[in-house]
This record gives C-alpha cells, structure tokens and sequence, in this order.
C-alpha cells in the first residue's frame, strides 16, 4: 500500500532531512531507499514514506551502524516474528563495538597525554619524546 500523502522534489526531501541530493541517489543505489515514482517530466516524486525512512538511516548512522547494518535494520523493522529481538541484538553487537573503540582510544590518549607531559615544548627537536616515539623502530602491540 501505497502511504505517500505528499510529493516532493530530491531537492526538496534533502533540505528537510537534512542530507544531500547526492546521499539520496546513493542510498537508491544501494537499495536503502526504493526507486521513487516519476513524475511525468521524469523528476523524481517523494513522499513521507521516503522522508521517514532517510530520517531512520541518517539517525542509524549517527549511532555508527554501518550501511549493511542499516539495510539489515530496515529489513528488520518490518519483521513481526523476530524484529525486535533481532534489532536489539544488533545493537548490543554495536554497542560492544563502540565499547571496544573507546577503550583502545583510551589507550591511544594516555599515551598520547605521557608524551605530551614528558615534553619540555622547547629544545632541539632529536630531544623530543613526542618526536622520539614517532620514529622510533619498535613493535607496536
């Protein structure tokens, strides 16, 4: 069934979500969003229904859920039997993801932070810790 109660230009649904025309065509491309209907001038036509599912994606990808994910969700939304489940595993899955970045650039600015306070800020420029550790031949574990 058919739930567009509006029609509106590309241009006119980037402006209100807030992307661009191009971001549009290419989650088109991608099967994110179905092909508009055409409009007998061969502009694309979009409706709520294209609005609220750009809104879904952009807000998908502000949590950091990838564009296979996305595809995933969307296909999840729908789904009566396993949906909810299903979309909350994937986001306990993404949620340990992010968990797991933070920690290593936890890691990263300590480190980052012990140069920094090791560093007189003056000097010759072979005396810097800073510089010292960028070049030095070590593994990095």
């Amino acid at each position: 069934m058919n739930t567009q109660t509006v029609s509106l230009t590309i241009g006119a649904v980037a402006k209100r979500v807030g992307v661009a025309i191009d971001t549009i065509r290419y989650y088109e491309r991608e099967g994110l969003l179905p092909e508009p209907q055409r409009r007998a001038s061969g502009y694309r036509s979009y409706g709520d229904d294209a609005i609220a599912q750009l809104r879904f994606i952009r807000r998908a990808k502000n949590l950091g859920f990838t564009l296979e994910e996305i595809r995933e969700l969307l296909s999840l939304s729908t789904d009566r039997q396993r949906g909810v489940k299903a979309v909350k595993q994937r986001a306990q899955q993404r949620l340990a993801a992010i968990d797991q970045r933070i920690a290593e650039l936890h890691k990263v600015r300590d480190g980052l932070a012990q140069l920094v306070d090791s560093c007189p800020g003056h000097g010759k420029p072979e005396e810097c810790p800073i510089l010292r550790a960028l070049v030095e031949d070590r593994d990095e574990a």
